[in-house]
């Protein structure tokens, strides 16, 4: 069972946010807070495995709840649920597990508490990163996990997964290559980084070197070729 914390300074929301809650049959105990430094106070005393944070409360926020949530022993994984469409970047900063736009539905909750599931089994809260991307007027979060290859797109970057979309981001591909080296990724090309677990085949000899994910063939930059070689010679890609 999953037991979760809920804060949010309107009660019609925090009671409509713990009805939606109690259809689904994996959640537990269900604590409520009508203010940050409540919240704080209970999950300083309890365990919980998510805390659902309203971003504007007075005093202390939900962002600055989910900063000081960093220093437990055991913190739990951060959703927020919010009418603001515009803090998914910071949501991001903080690695919440989710980003919910009120009002809420049944099952755009019940995929949030699925990604905290899928976190908690395949590694410790944080160690996936999360990137917001805008989908349509929603913003949702894609696992570095999922991402196959990035594209550059001048101060932005495609991310594409296996679902075949790509998600833009605000993000340079130059950071990305910087921060999801130990990850895994791999720049092959000015305009292109990949997992290299990701990658299925190689050719780096002739003319037009090229790595393989999948059916879609990416080229590499001859200058870069050695660096890819050792590697998938290290044991890093050609999966």
């Amino acid at each position: 069972m999953i037991d979760v914390l809920v804060a949010d300074d309107e009660r019609p929301a925090r009671e409509e946010l713990v009805h939606l809650l109690r259809t689904d049959d994996r959640v537990g105990e269900i604590l409520t807070a009508a203010n940050g430094a409540d919240a704080l106070r209970q999950l300083s005393e309890r365990v919980v495995q998510i805390a659902f944070l309203d971003i504007h409360m007075p005093g202390l926020t939900g962002t600055d709840l989910a900063r000081a949530l960093l220093s437990l022993a055991a913190p739990p994984a951060v959703v927020f649920v919010t009418a603001d469409d515009a803090r998914a970047v910071e949501a991001f900063e903080l690695r919440a597990a989710d980003y919910l736009l009120k009002p809420v539905r049944t099952e755009r909750l019940r995929q949030a508490i699925d990604r905290v599931v899928e976190l908690g089994d395949a590694a410790r809260p944080g160690d996936d990163e999360m990137l917001p991307v805008t989908v349509g007027s929603a913003v949702r979060f894609v696992r570095r996990s999922d991402v196959r290859w990035v594209q550059a797109q001048g101060d932005y970057s495609r991310l594409h997964t296996g679902d075949g979309v790509g998600h833009l981001v605000r993000i340079p591909i130059s950071e990305l290559e910087t921060r999801w080296a130990d990850a895994g990724f791999l720049r092959i090309h000015r305009s292109s980084l990949v997992r290299a677990a990701a990658v299925t085949e190689a050719r780096l000899s002739g003319a037009e070197p090229s790595v393989s994910i999948g059916e879609l063939a990416l080229p590499v930059s001859r200058r870069l070729v050695p660096a890819v070689r050792e590697a998938l010679v290290r044991g890093e890609g050609i999966g």
